[in-house]
Formats: C-alpha cells, sequence, structure tokens
C-alpha cells in the first residue's frame, strides 16, 4: 500500500496501461482532485485513492477496474 503523502500536486495519473487520465491538483480526504485543464467539461475531477494502483517515480498508476469520470484525459489529442 501506498502513503497518500506520497502524492503531490503536478504528478501525472495515468490508467492501468499507463494512458493519460490527468494531473493532481491536490488531495482531498480520500481523493486525488484532477486539474481542471484535463477535464474537457473544465470541472475538477476525483478519483477515489482507492483506485490507485501503485506510485512510480512521478506518475500514479490506477488499477485496472478503477472508476475513471468520463471526459478525461489531455484535452489536446480529444480536440484531435
Amino acid at each position: 500500500m501506498f502513503e497518500k503523502l506520497r502524492i503531490k500536486e503536478h504528478m501525472e495519473v495515468t490508467n492501468s496501461k499507463g494512458e493519460h487520465v490527468g494531473t493532481v491538483d491536490a488531495v482531498q480526504d480520500e481523493a486525488i482532485k484532477l486539474t481542471k485543464s484535463d477535464s474537457m467539461d473544465d470541472m475538477h475531477h476525483f478519483i477515489a485513492l482507492s483506485d490507485v494502483d501503485r506510485l512510480d517515480d512521478n506518475r500514479i498508476y490506477l488499477k485496472e477496474d478503477a472508476r475513471i469520470p468520463e471526459g478525461l484525459g489531455n484535452k489536446a489529442m480529444a480536440d484531435a
């Protein structure tokens, strides 16, 4: 199990395959608050800490069955 204190602002959040999901804005209670810039609706979204599989270097990998809100990911890729 990881320590949530190791999660820092600006860390990359990826799905279980390493694909970009978002960027950490903050940790609030038992959730990771993601930046609005990675959201298609320009709103903050949250990922439960229980959905984190591991931390590796400056990247957070989510579990394979993690609940990822729709519209997250690299907006530049979505707009292309």
